[in-house]
């Protein structure tokens, strides 16, 4: 079973991609805190991460670079209520520095379409 780690502010948005994403055959591990999200990084080498970019004590950008600096290999998708030019300017930021951007998707999102780009990212990993 692929492994997917989400990242994001917001509670009912991270159930909600949480369920989806079970959905579409992850194990998933959910959280809202940065410390946390780099503990389960290291720990569980996720097959994708689904980042929102607005976080409280560290922003996406910073997590991207992180993530560039550690050589990580999950495929990501950006998922965030910021307009959509800085979703996709985080997305080639992340790109450019060789991390695997599988997309970008702003918030508010239908479930239907959050289910697409969830499940283009699983066939991906497949």
């Amino acid at each position: 079973m692929k492994r997917l780690l989400i990242i994001d502010d917001e509670p009912a948005i991270a159930r909600l991609v949480q369920k989806v994403a079970e959905g579409c055959g992850y194990a998933v591990t959910a959280t809202n805190d940065s410390d946390q999200f780099l503990a389960e990084l290291v720990a569980n080498s996720p097959d994708a991460i689904v980042l929102d970019l607005s976080l409280p004590g560290v922003d996406g950008i910073e997590l991207l670079r992180f993530l560039a600096t550690s050589k990580c290999r999950a495929r990501i998708l950006i998922f965030s209520g910021f307009d959509q030019r800085v979703l996709e300017t985080s997305g080639r930021l992340g790109a450019a520095r060789g991390l695997d951007i599988a997309g970008t998707l702003m918030k508010p999102v239908r479930v239907a379409e959050l289910r697409a780009a969830i499940s283009a990212l699983h066939e991906r990993v497949s």
